[in-house]
């Protein structure tokens, strides 16, 4: 059962800006890059399900983080599914992410009031998801479609709260784009996590890309 109420796993989202995707086969390496993340001052983070047994290693991360990083918002991602995110559920996430809409997901994750937030490419795939209940929508894939495709569903759906991912980089030039475009949040995966950092275990480094990201995010939000 989720922790987390799913109106507050969207606020959280909405006032931090960011959320970091991450994915790994080792729950001790999977338990060091959360807390790094959230010693940075991220309060929702995705954990993907691209491997086999990821299933078993989120269930272990999220009672954990529970203990550990008691204000963490742990949802799932890269789920295309009713029946994995019913698992994932099982387990205790907080949101489902996924690349793509799926209406059957919604009815899973509606029953239990968890937020989806499913991956959309166009303007009638946005208001699809809104119309099926999507407090939060994801803009994928964020390099292909770019910050204009988010300013393009702005101007007559102002309401849209969007969360790109896809193309992030903790960079003040590329937050500026998105968050200029009128993103609510941004998903962020391998450019905040460097793989030579995570073979090093130089954990400090995540959170303090971390904090550099929330900071040029919490300006860019202000201009």
């Amino acid at each position: 059962m989720a922790r987390f109420s799913r109106i507050k796993a969207c606020q959280v989202m909405a006032e931090t800006g960011m959320v970091p995707v991450f994915y790994h086969s080792d729950l001790e390496t999977s338990k060091q890059v959360l807390k790094a993340c959230y010693n940075g001052g991220v309060r929702a983070f995705e954990f993907t399900n691209r491997g086999d047994f990821a299933h078993e290693i989120f269930g272990e991360l999220n009672k954990w983080a529970a203990k550990e990083c008691p204000d963490m918002i742990l949802g799932i991602g890269s789920i295309v599914d009713a029946g994995t995110a019913s698992l994932f559920l099982q387990l205790g996430a907080n949101f489902v992410v996924g690349p793509l809409l799926n209406p059957d997901i919604f009815k899973v994750c509606n029953r239990r009031q968890v937020a989806y937030i499913p991956g959309c490419g166009s303007v009638s795939e946005v208001g699809y998801a809104q119309e099926l209940g999507a407090e939060v929508v994801k803009v994928f894939p964020g390099d292909v479609v770019g910050p204009a495709f988010v300013k393009g569903i702005k101007a007559p759906m102002p309401w849209s709260n969007l969360m790109v991912t896809g193309g992030v980089t903790p960079t003040e030039e590329n937050l500026n784009k998105w968050f200029g475009a009128g993103v609510t949040s941004v998903g962020m995966g391998s450019n905040l996590f460097p793989k030579e950092v995570i073979a090093a275990k130089e954990w400090d480094k995540i959170t303090q890309l971390c904090k550099d990201a929330l900071e040029i995010i919490a300006k860019a939000k202000n201009k």
